[in-house]
């Protein structure tokens, strides 16, 4: 058993702490090297690197945890190292190798085991894997070579607490265009949002609604996160449009609310003048598992869910419960769902 890092854990929150190893890979002359675990935390590229000038660059968002038998989990990795095999596609980016992806994730995480919160702390193992463009280049085209790194950091819950409704309100900004980087995980997208979350923390909100960009009339993602309502004849709908990111956390809310939960799944547009229609509404992502919203304003008309938005719906509360224990190895998930690292 590896003696764990001196950290408080049940005080952790969500932010960055120095861990022992990061992985590092190269590709040049058309391929990727073997890559190496590094105790450098900096990365030294050159001054002509797409990735500075023009955002070809990818990354995912993972998380690792310690079962009540000690054991480490990974949560869907093969998920992640797909998001960014596409997302790498979409931006003309060499593709690290899938199950390249998942080994040095594995790797990574078992160099930095001492980092892994125990079980029951309420902490997990943050992986940041990320792709940029480098090498000599002045003109817009793609990168004559690559790299490809993963950090990680041990994080707090996003609840301090316990889970409590957040209040948002729809933005007039767009993130993505129709048709444009939406789908995939660029850091783009992320630039493109930091203006509208600051007007919407400024006017007192958790933050920002994207409508689609298209039409602005249908929701689309809240901040960076996946949206999802939940109805009064028990159906979970979520947004349907190639401008949201693809959340490995919604597909599997999904999968558990019509397999476990017994509930009628439903991707399609949601106009804003249906959010009435929800008894429910949550956030969900990485980070969070899931945010419940308590309530949404667009427009000035304020639209209150479950409690009149003061509390967490009964369906949201089983949904997180049930994801979580698959997570840290409570209860058997799907198949293939979780990776043990040995």
């Amino acid at each position: 058993m590896v003696a764990k890092a001196d950290i408080k854990w049940s005080e952790l929150r969500f932010g960055y702490i120095k861990c022992d190893y990061r992985f590092i890979s190269h590709f040049k002359d058309g391929k990727w090297d073997e890559g190496e675990l590094t105790k450098d935390d900096y990365i030294r590229i050159h001054e002509g690197s797409t990735a500075i000038h023009y955002g070809q660059q990818c990354f995912e968002g993972m998380k690792a945890y310690t079962t009540k038998e000690g054991k480490i989990l990974l949560f869907r990795p093969d998920r992640n190292a797909a998001r960014m095999k596409n997302s790498c596609e979409q931006l003309l980016m060499a593709v690290y190798p899938e199950e390249k992806f998942i080994e040095a994730c594995i790797k990574v995480v078992k160099a930095n085991e001492r980092f892994v919160p125990p079980y029951g702390s309420g902490a997990s193992l943050y992986l940041r894997p990320y792709l940029i463009g480098v090498g000599e280049n002045v003109g817009v085209r793609p990168a004559p070579e690559y790299l490809f790194g993963i950090f990680v950091t041990p994080v707090g819950p996003y609840f301090k607490g316990g889970m409590a409704p957040c209040h948002f309100v729809i933005s007039e900004y767009d993130r993505a265009a129709p048709r444009g980087t939406g789908g995939v995980k660029v850091g783009g997208n992320y630039a493109a949002s930091l203006k509208a979350h600051k007007v919407a923390v400024d006017a007192g909100y958790a933050d920002c609604i994207y409508l689609d960009p298209a039409t602005h009339t249908n929701i689309e993602e809240v901040g960076a996160a996946n949206f999802f309502g939940i109805t009064a004849d028990n159906s979970f709908v979520t947004p349907k449009s190639p401008s949201i990111l693809p959340s490995i956390t919604k597909y599997s809310l999904m999968h558990l609310a019509e397999h476990n939960l017994k509930m009628k799944v439903v991707e399609k547009e949601i106009p804003v003048t249906s959010l009435g229609e929800f008894v429910e509404a949550g956030a969900c992502g990485t980070a969070a598992v899931i945010t419940p919203i308590g309530s949404i304003t667009h427009e000035g008309k304020k639209y209150a869910f479950y409690g009149e938005g003061k509390e967490v719906g009964p369906k949201i509360k089983e949904l997180y419960s049930l994801l979580t224990s698959i997570q840290t190895g409570d209860i058997k998930g799907p198949d293939g769902w979780v990776v043990e690292v040995k």
